[in-house]
């Protein structure tokens, strides 16, 4: 009968099951018992992560808005049987790179030939598509760098912050003279939260900076083909020209489509 007693409140012991531990309580003790070192590295994280997450924010709208008014514009581009018709809207569509590219092309082709015609140089406005494209991914990329520092240097940062709240655990038990687990578990433990800290802070940002990366790439892609198909649209322009009858010549941007 003692035994049967013995049994079945053991089996009650652990049916009900271990007291629960508010650990997110526990996590603020052990931060509120870090060394000034192990805060000071806490508080640069949390700055690194409040600007990293910044720039992911409005980085993600920027590119949100350029992929959506590239494609308007393209539509529009496409669709246009004049180059004078889309300069008149390519305010429309600003944030979109190909605006930039389409501006430039548009007005290095005005030099040459006051808007009328055919292009006299192509290898111009090919230059000028060129550096209208690098100009547009530049501004694409601002504050990238950003996100790429933040991801490699945060899990060295919080490293130093665990390395020197190890030492100074290991310093005050070699004080007191106590070389037990018990002892020293506590500090490790505190020193342990700025690595934590430092990857929750550099994974968001090497994960935003390699998709944002492929976008822009995507939008260097994108603006390539975009150059390709206004600068052919222009040498047909220039092969087609001689064969039209004389009495046309003085269309203004006649045959500029595609």
């Amino acid at each position: 009968m003692t035994l049967a007693m013995f049994l079945f409140q053991s089996g009650a012991d652990s049916a009900s099951g271990p007291v629960p531990v508010d650990h997110g309580n526990e996590l603020l003790q052990m931060i509120g018992r870090s060394s000034g070192t192990a805060i000071a590295v806490l508080v640069l994280l949390l700055i690194a992560s409040i600007w990293s997450w910044v720039i992911i924010f409005a980085k993600s709208s920027a590119l949100r808005r350029a992929n959506m008014q590239s494609r308007r514009f393209l539509r529009a581009f496409r669709k246009a049987t004049r180059l004078q018709d889309i300069a008149a809207v390519s305010e429309q569509f600003k944030p979109s790179p190909l605006v930039n590219v389409f501006d430039d092309v548009y007005e290095t082709y005005k030099r040459q030939t006051g808007g009328f015609g055919p292009p006299r140089n192509i290898t111009t406005l090919e230059r000028a598509a060129m550096s209208a494209s690098s100009e547009s991914l530049t501004i694409l990329e601002e504050r990238m760098s950003w996100l790429a520092t933040i991801g490699a240097v945060a899990p060295f940062v919080g490293l130093f912050g665990t390395i020197m709240g190890i030492v100074d655990a290991f310093h005050g038990l070699g004080t007191a003279g106590a070389a037990t687990l018990r002892a020293v578990a506590p500090g490790v433990s505190e020193a342990l939260i700025t690595t934590a800290a430092g990857l929750i802070v550099a994974v968001p940002a090497v994960v935003a900076y390699n998709q944002f990366t492929a976008k822009i790439r995507e939008f260097g892609s994108r603006i390539d083909d975009f150059t390709r198909e206004l600068i052919n649209s222009m040498e047909e322009v220039a092969l087609q020209r001689p064969a039209q009858p004389q009495g046309e010549t003085g269309e203004a941007g006649r045959g500029l489509h595609k």
